[in-house]
């Protein structure tokens, strides 16, 4: 007789058994439709797609294992690229991504690229983004991941910090100043495209971008199409070091004044965190100080 429609109890237990383990394989194949590329190993990641932005600045997208992968990186962190030199010596730098999870089969980096004979203090220029502009479509970029001490939460403004040695601290923010110098802009341009795709979320953001030219302005078709598509909720401004005639937005360091104009100051009621991502010397001296003057702790900032 049928299992299935017999009233043997050993028959109806072995039937019931049957599909559980058949509801238990689809929740299982459900909940891995898109497996996790990354691993805290290093893997080989072929190149696809290269796009030259500016004179130094590339586009360079990777494949994932399958196109039905995701990349598995949490908002707010960053993966480490590694190849060996002609020397045989390892190099390897911190970059993040500006495609996330929302992106199958891909992930994409928006790299300046540092050439030798350019800058007189760094003659040799940058070992790594030197390597990635010499990669053809095909080579492969050894890659691995998660790495970074912040966590974006995608709940209305949360997200989680865990410094070196010290237990995880929690944090809410319904008002986020950025600063960003350079390449620095890549974590912020992470953190927005998480906060604008959540229609529940309603974090307002504010952020000053430092370069050296005009022509430095990374991502910046993206960042004002957000200014434009929610101007009640992101302003941006930018501050170069070499200014063209007619420029609208500040020239020179980022100062107080500067600050005060373009960020959110400490406000009661508000929940205010400050972000910051750019060259050393610009957080320990334009950035802390300032911050600090105007009323902020070390409690109210975050430095990627």
């Amino acid at each position: 007789m049928d299992a299935l429609t017999s009233t043997d109890p050993l028959a109806l237990g072995g039937a019931a058994l049957l599909l559980g383990l058949i509801i238990g394989i689809i929740f299982a194949l459900s909940k891995d439709k898109h497996p996790v590329s990354l691993t805290q190993d290093f893997q080989p990641y072929p190149l696809v797609d290269k796009k030259v932005l500016s004179h130094d600045t590339r586009r360079f997208t990777f494949a994932l294992p399958s196109p039905n992968h995701k990349l598995g990186l949490p908002i707010g962190q960053h993966m480490t690229l590694y190849f060996k030199n002609a020397e045989g010596k390892g190099v390897q730098r911190s970059y993040t991504p500006v495609t996330g999870d929302e992106t199958l089969g891909t992930v994409s980096f928006v790299i300046k690229v540092y050439k030798a004979g350019v800058h007189p203090k760094f003659p040799n220029g940058g070992q790594l983004s030197q390597h990635l502009d010499s990669l053809k479509i095909g080579d492969t970029m050894q890659m691995k991941g998660p790495k970074g001490h912040l966590t974006w939460l995608c709940q209305n403004g949360k997200f989680t910090i865990q410094a070196l040695r010290k237990p995880l601290a929690s944090r809410q923010a319904t008002h986020i100043g950025m600063i960003a110098g350079g390449t620095g802009i890549t974590p912020m341009l992470q953190v927005m495209d998480a906060i604008f795709r959540n229609p529940a979320d309603k974090t307002c953001i504010k952020m000053i971008y430092a370069n050296q030219t005009e022509d430095d302005i990374l991502v910046r078709q993206e960042l004002e199409a957000y200014a434009e598509q929610y101007p009640d909720r992101f302003s941006l401004h930018y501050t170069v070091d070499k200014a063209p005639a007619g420029w609208k937005h500040s020239v020179g360091f980022i100062s107080k004044e500067m600050i005060e104009q373009h960020l959110f100051t400490p406000t009661p009621g508000k929940k205010i965190q400050t972000f910051m991502c750019g060259p050393p010397p610009m957080i320990k001296f334009a950035c802390l100080p300032n911050l600090e003057a105007i009323g902020f702790t070390e409690e109210d900032w975050f430095v990627f």
